[in-house]
């Protein structure tokens, strides 16, 4: 898979990923991921199923994986939630 097929969820609106996620695979990809940390992880849940349920019925949920990254901040290192949920026909 290439790092094409790969959407990351952040702060914009959710239809502006939905549209990422649509675009992805009219244009032929088998499976997309769609990566979020932290706060923006339920922005990602949101995503997939708008883009499941009012976009491409034929799409399904393969997998989700959670997991804990560290990052480096002003205060030192800390722990962020972060989830990948891989969409494929």
């Amino acid at each position: 898979m290439e790092n094409d097929d790969i959407v990351y969820v952040g702060n914009k609106p959710v239809m502006n990923y939905v549209l990422a996620v649509v675009t992805q695979f009219n244009n032929g990809a088998d499976s997309v991921i769609i990566k979020s940390r932290g706060r923006a992880i339920s922005r990602a849940v949101d995503v997939a199923e708008v883009a499941r349920n009012r976009f491409l019925k034929d799409i399904e949920v393969k997998d989700i994986v959670i997991s804990t990254e560290k990052i480096a901040s002003e205060r030192g290192e800390i722990n962020v939630s972060s989830m990948e949920i891989f969409l494929g026909k």
